[in-house]
Formats: C-alpha cells, sequence, structure tokens
C-alpha cells in the first residue's frame, strides 16, 4: 500500500474510534428509549464502516457479504423499532356506540 492509502484508511479508523466513543455516551445519556435506539442503529453502521476500512487494508472481498448482512440486520432493526413506536405513540380513538 501507499502512504497516502495509509494515512487516509488510519484517518478513517481514527473517525470511527471517535464516532463510537460519542455513540456510547448517547447511548449512556440518551433522555429517550428512542435516542438509544437510534444510536444502537448508528452503531451498526459504524461497525459496518469498521468492517470496511478493515477491508480496504487487507484488500480482502471476504468481508464485503459480511458487511451486507450486517447493514441489512441494522435497517431491519430499525424499522422493527420505528413500527413499534409509531404503534405505542398512536393517539386513542373513541369507540362507536
Amino acid at each position: 500500500m501507499t502512504q497516502a492509502s495509509d494515512v487516509l484508511l488510519n484517518t478513517a479508523l481514527g473517525v470511527i474510534l471517535l464516532a463510537g466513543a460519542l455513540l456510547l455516551i448517547r447511548i449512556w445519556r440518551g433522555p429517550s428509549m428512542l435516542d438509544r435506539a437510534i444510536a444502537i442503529d448508528v452503531a451498526a453502521a459504524l461497525i459496518v464502516a469498521g468492517i470496511g476500512v478493515n477491508a480496504a487494508s487487507t484488500r480482502t472481498r471476504y468481508y464485503l457479504s459480511i458487511m451486507l448482512v450486517i447493514a441489512f440486520l441494522g435497517f431491519t432493526s430499525s424499522v422493527g423499532i420505528a413500527r413499534f413506536i409509531a404503534v405505542r405513540d398512536r393517539p386513542k380513538t373513541k369507540e362507536a356506540p
């Protein structure tokens, strides 16, 4: 690898680690369950980004399918949480007599 790509990959890894630290703070201090759920969804995206940096640094394609599965699981979990919260926060309607 060239020196420029090493610098870029190390910078990307540093940004991912910083985002992960800030994400842990959001999970710990999140005022609502929705904030924590969104933070967990972002954690899945950070895991995918970290695996992508690893795949780029080792120049292997093995990790791409793993990244796809984790991204799919993160998407389906966020949709499930959104549907749960939408049902829970739906306004009550009066039944017809």
